[in-house]
């Protein structure tokens, strides 16, 4: 039988539980056919490069696939009639990779850098101007209180005086 990679996305308006649901759906069209899936994987809620029929984001998941090439076409005509999926990609390979694929190698080097804690844009940690038990800044010492503010004095605001009229001339009709 021939080696296949086939991934799918699933709108976003759906939960995660029915895109599993989704991919075991196919599995079993495909086992029905003689065929059968040697791995899955959930990659998750993920943003699309461009929108997909009024998508932002969708759901990812990959098989790898052992079947033959009527099983492979069954499966993938219930994918065109699914509404629930935006896209999908079916590849014929000559070996599958063992191990988690890069997809999910990537989110465990994320997961490893550890959590975001804090900040509008996730940088966290403590700045250091605010208190907060940041580094010592050394080159500045203790500023002291503000002085009272100077008093300046004020000046009047300019006016708006209109322009005089221009007189017209009248033509002799």
């Amino acid at each position: 039988m021939a080696l296949y990679e086939c991934v799918l996305l699933a709108r976003q308006d759906i939960s995660s539980s029915q895109a599993e649901g989704l991919v075991d759906q196919f599995s079993e069209i495909l086992e029905s056919n003689g065929g059968k899936v040697t791995k899955k994987e959930m990659w998750g809620l993920r943003t699309l490069a461009y929108r997909i029929k009024k998508n932002r984001k969708a759901h990812y998941a990959l098989l790898n696939l052992e079947a033959p090439a009527a099983a492979v076409a069954e499966m993938e005509r219930n994918m065109r009639l699914n509404e629930d999926l935006v896209r999908y990609l079916t590849l014929r390979v000559d070996s599958h990779e063992e191990g988690p694929s890069i997809v999910l190698q990537a989110r465990e080097r994320r997961d490893d850098r550890g959590g975001r804690d804090g900040g509008r844009f996730g940088r966290g940690g403590p700045r250091g101007d605010r208190g907060d038990g940041g580094p010592p800044r050394g080159d500045r010492g203790d500023r002291g209180d503000r002085g009272p503010r100077e008093q300046t004095e004020a000046k009047p605001a300019p006016t708006a005086t209109p322009a005089p009229a221009a007189e017209k001339e009248e033509s002799p009709a």
